[in-house]
């Protein structure tokens, strides 16, 4: 797939992105016709939320992805997708990136 979103979660001048203390641009939702919600548990900087962005995305349908990252707590994944997304596939995809859903998807 190479029709990605940069979430701008890396910056070359900060350094790691794991340990960069500047915060990410909020990228714009897309136009979608379905908007889900998941709570995610262990997420605790960019690249979890970059893991399990890049997981959610590759799931069809999903057009694109935000995070509200709640670092070593329960984050909310707001999912933006052209029709309903099976949770079993939502749950699979966060789970490929390490992390456990803490409730279902909404």
């Amino acid at each position: 797939m190479t029709d990605r979103t940069d979430l701008g979660l890396t910056d070359t001048n900060a350094g790691c992105a794991c340990c960069s203390t500047a915060s990410a641009p909020e990228t714009p939702a897309a136009a979608s016709a379905v908007t889900g919600e998941v709570l995610v548990s262990g997420m605790t900087c960019s690249h979890c939320v970059s893991s399990v962005t890049e997981e959610l995305t590759a799931i069809d349908g999903v057009e694109n992805v935000t995070v509200d990252l709640n670092a070593g707590g329960t984050s909310r994944v707001t999912i933006h997708s052209t029709s309903p997304v099976d949770g079993a596939a939502i749950e699979a995809a966060v789970e490929e990136a390490g992390y456990t859903l803490a409730g279902a998807p909404a």
